[in-house]
């Protein structure tokens, strides 16, 4: 990426065409992401649908993870191989045809790779948004920027499963997709139109060996602790152990590796950026922040549909408000982060977070509504407060040349700990569970010991979180932090 020397302002009239290219990649990234959570409510109607057993249909969703595991790491790689619009149409363009298959699918076969094709542009776009961001935006501004990200990443996954609850109680599953491939098509169209280049592509070569290195390594990781999570057996059932040895050994020979062709200059995943001390502290909290965030998404559902005995519909709209808030938080949030830096906000947000996740722990199967309510909406108050600040202090060190491949870090490592938090807590849940049966008691009871002992757990994570939050600090850029971003010239 060239830039032109630090001292150079940033005209209004780039201003303005930064602004169109982040648009372009939130609404983008607001379509991609809405569908990841889409098929969370759809299974037993495919299940129905396509007689599959329930093991088969999971797949719809590992399938989507491990696409996403597989991919995003080298992301880092592609946008700096590829203009900016070349990768931005890779991915929206895969993740349309991906959607339209879906629609149409004859099989459980073909909705399969149907979704395998979504998860390749969805891995792609996420990076892309952040690189962008990165790229562009000064460093005394990102923060107001990085908060319109947390809309995104907030409500379109709390809108997944509302829509699609919505959807099914009237239509056929195919309306899920039909009803996101208007929004992925004119996605593309807005981006053709007013999406530039401000990337200089640079002639790399794809290192044969670091990506099946990187794809056994990471989507190994991911697909054992999502094995882990359902079978009784733990480490010792063949399908979770071996997957587990072969990905850590995979991870060892592909850290080697980029090791070596660091130093011709020319690595998939360029592991330097986690020299930056600030940068790694902030990829551990975030990592600490996905263990709680996917693993209280799925325990809180669990406990309103098994325990209380609400619909998938009910569900959804139960959620949804805490999803919404984050939305409407989210600027605020980023403004005050520009002003005042990481610690005045995420240090409370890890609070609340703790607190809320230990009422949480303490819920029993005759829990008001408007109680869990309350503590889903506080919940999600402390991880406004919380992502927001880390994401943005977190890459923040980095140099520009490191920002592809730090975005890439930052999300495969989320992407990971997403899955070892849901691991771990339904493990947690299923154990109790198990125990609470044994003792006598009744179903729908010992579901909620096993949830009560889930939260306990992440209460646990969200204190670790507290702790370590404290020691997070903005840090300038090498290069100049503010420098090498708005000021980067508009390519072809």
């Amino acid at each position: 990426m060239i830039a032109p020397p630090l001292s150079a302002p940033v005209t209004t009239g780039q201003d303005a065409r930064n602004r169109a290219i982040i648009l372009v990649l939130l609404i983008a990234a607001f379509v991609v992401v809405l569908n990841e959570t889409i098929m969370n409510v759809a299974l037993p109607t495919l299940i129905n649908e396509f007689r599959v057993t329930a093991g088969v249909a999971q797949w719809l969703t590992t399938a989507f993870m491990l696409t996403m595991a597989v991919i995003i790491p080298i992301t880092g790689f592609l946008m700096q191989r590829l203009s900016s619009r070349t990768v931005f149409f890779l991915a929206m363009g895969t993740f349309t045809v991906g959607t339209l298959l879906a629609a149409i699918a004859p099989t459980f076969g073909v909705l399969l790779l149907a979704r395998v094709v979504q998860a390749v542009g969805t891995a792609i776009m996420i990076p892309l948004l952040f690189t962008t961001v990165m790229t562009l935006i000064p460093a005394e501004r990102r923060g107001a920027v990085m908060g319109s990200i947390s809309i995104v990443i907030a409500v379109a996954p709390a809108l997944g499963p509302t829509v699609s609850g919505l959807i099914l109680q009237s239509m056929s599953w195919r309306f899920m997709f039909v009803f996101v491939l208007p929004f992925a098509v004119a996605a593309l169209i807005y981006g053709a139109r007013t999406l530039v280049n401000f990337s200089d592509p640079r002639r790399l070569s794809l290192d044969v060996v670091s990506l099946p290195l990187s794809a056994v390594g990471f989507g190994g990781l991911v697909y054992a602790l999502s094995r882990l999570g359902e079978s009784p057996a733990g480490l010792s059932d063949p399908l979770v152990g071996i997957p587990l040895a072969l990905s850590v050994l995979s991870l060892l020979l592909f850290v080697w590796r980029q090791q070596v062709l660091q130093r011709r200059d020319m690595p998939l995943l360029d592991l330097r950026a986690l020299r930056y001390p600030m940068f790694t502290l902030g990829v551990v909290l975030i990592m600490l922040l996905a263990i709680v965030f996917f693993g209280g998404a799925i325990l809180l559902p669990l406990y309103l549909q098994e325990v209380r005995g609400l619909s998938t519909l009910q569900t959804g709209l139960l959620v949804l408000p805490g999803g919404v808030l984050m939305g409407v938080l989210a600027p605020t949030i980023g403004r005050v982060y520009d002003r005042h830096g990481p610690a005045v906000l995420a240090t409370p947000g890890a609070i609340l977070l703790t607190l809320s996740l230990w009422s949480f722990s303490r819920i029993t199967a005759e829990t008001g509504t408007p109680v869990l309510l309350a503590l889903h909406l506080v919940m999600n108050v402390g991880l406004a407060l919380t992502f927001t600040p880390l994401f943005t202090a977190a890459t923040s060190p980095l140099p520009a040349r490191l920002y592809s491949h730090g975005s890439a870090i930052m999300n495969t490592f989320q992407q990971v700990a997403g899955a070892a938090g849901t691991a771990l807590l339904i493990t947690v849940m299923t154990g109790q569970t198990t125990r609470a049966l044994a003792e006598g008691i009744a179903l729908p009871l010992a579901r909620a010991e096993g949830v009560r002992a889930a939260f306990g757990m992440a209460t646990g994570t969200a204190l670790v979180l507290t702790l370590l939050v404290a020691f997070m600090r903005r840090v300038s850029s090498p290069d100049g932090a503010d420098g090498d971003t708005a000021s980067v010239h508009a390519g072809h």
